[in-house]
């Protein structure tokens, strides 16, 4: 008969080798799912960019609750968008437009790289002079300056930096969109009122209205992220080893489905991010009578009062976390169009001297940008309109994509799936649409 003493003690160095054990397996569990997360959780991560934020920070200020439910209706249609892009990038091995010269010839895409240049500059030049008014407000040194040292700061490592140095860092600074969640928790809302708000659409009257429809649409589904979005997939394949175009041709089914999970997390944050900022400045800034906002400042300062000095430092962190991580995104997404229709060589994983013209091209747009905010634009009103900007061009690139993505020779006989289609092709219409009722209205 076994002793009960030791069949006492062996069942309990059981459980506690369980109880060693299960945490480190856990552990390892959310590093091998934080490894399979990448270029889709940092591209929806770095819509909320600080044109963003100014935004749906204006979106909230003038209109209240009234958009709420645009972070719910343009879940679906960023994540089919960004999906894709990915899946471009993966199946044909190119970055968008280097798929898009099979199906336009170059002078075509030239015009496109240039428009996609002045647009992002001019997002940049704006997100600049929305961290540095942050920083102003946080340290009292003036915000000339701080765009100087933001400027620096993010070429250097954006050059120095290999490419799986910079994705980890940005997948990092994508937790900062949680500041904007606990912000509007901080506040404390009605959530019977904010429910009916989220699930009920509400048309917007008067020019106002629609262009920040406009504004709204094209800061979520904004150009330069379908052009990250296809650049990264060809750089995490590099990162595998697959250096030459035929061996980055055609994805597997798992590939596949691992980046629409990746994209689903990432545009799903993206869009969080989006109704809590609408949220916390409606219940703060609206109800408070202020619904015009000139500065970044002006909306940290008009928080403190009403909602207390934590959330206007949380606004703030969020700002200046996103700008590090939206600027390399505006800037690269040029840099690879450029090269990709002049056949540069590109990658973040080069050295400046083996990709001279792609880094040219990203530091100069960053530079302008700097030249921009040394001169007389209001930050905020010039954040808004780089999204107005945005919104007017994104849906002429989509009709591309969609070219690309549904013709079965330039994808490698896996074309992007019908459902894909469909959605990508209603949020082109809804583009078009809010374009059109802004000048119309």
């Amino acid at each position: 008969m076994a002793d009960p003493q030791k069949v006492a003690r062996e069942g309990l160095n059981k459980i506690a080798g369980h109880a060693v054990r299960a945490p480190g397996g856990a552990l390892r569990s959310i590093r091998r799912f934080w490894g399979s997360l990448g270029p889709g959780v940092i591209t929806g991560a770095a819509d909320d960019d600080p044109s963003g934020i100014a935004t749906y920070s204006i979106a909230g200020a003038q209109f209240g609750t009234a958009f709420l439910w645009l972070a719910l209706f343009t879940w679906p249609l960023m994540a089919a968008v960004q999906t894709m892009c990915a899946r471009i990038g993966m199946v044909t091995g190119k970055g968008l437009m280097g798929a898009l010269q099979q199906k336009f010839p170059r002078r075509v895409l030239a015009v496109g790289c240039f428009a996609l240049f002045a647009a992002n500059t001019l997002n940049i030049g704006a997100d600049l002079a929305g961290m540095a008014d942050a920083a102003e407000l946080a340290t009292r040194v003036n915000s000339h300056v701080w765009v100087v040292l933001f400027a620096v700061l993010i070429s250097w490592a954006t050059v120095r930096l290999r490419y799986a140095a910079v994705a980890n860092v940005l997948k990092w600074l994508a937790l900062v969109l949680f500041a904007y969640v606990i912000d509007a928790f901080v506040v404390g809302p009605h959530w019977s009122t904010v429910l009916h708000d989220t699930v009920t659409p509400s048309v917007p009257h008067g020019p106002g209205g629609w262009a920040t429809l406009v504004a709204i649409l094209g800061t979520t589904i904004s150009p330069y992220l379908f052009f990250w979005q296809a650049s990264q997939e060809v750089e995490e394949e590099k990162a595998l080893g697959r250096h030459s175009l035929v061996t980055r041709r055609g994805a597997s089914a798992d590939e596949i489905v691992a980046r629409k999970l990746d994209v689903g997390i990432g545009t799903f944050f993206s869009n969080a991010a989006m109704f809590f900022i609408i949220l916390t400045t409606a219940l703060t800034l609206h109800n408070a009578g202020i619904t015009h906002v000139e500065t970044s400042r002006d909306v940290a300062k008009a928080l403190e009062p009403i909602a207390g000095k934590f959330a206007t430092w949380l606004y703030m962190i969020g700002i200046l976390g996103t700008g590090l991580l939206a600027i390399p995104t505006l800037a690269g997404s040029a840099a690879y169009a450029f090269a990709e229709t002049f056949g540069w060589k590109q990658g973040i994983d080069e050295h400046f001297r083996g990709a001279p013209a792609f880094y040219t091209v990203l530091v100069a747009s960053v530079g302008v940008g700097v030249l921009l905010d040394f001169t007389r634009v209001n930050p905020v009103r010039a954040l808004f309109w780089s999204a107005v900007v945005n919104g007017l061009l994104a849906p002429v690139l989509l009709l591309a994509v969609l070219l690309a993505a549904s013709d079965r020779k330039l994808m490698q006989g896996q074309p992007s799936s019908r459902l894909g289609i469909i959605v990508v092709g209603v949020t082109t219409v809804a583009m078009f649409v809010a374009a059109v009722g802004m000048f119309v209205f």
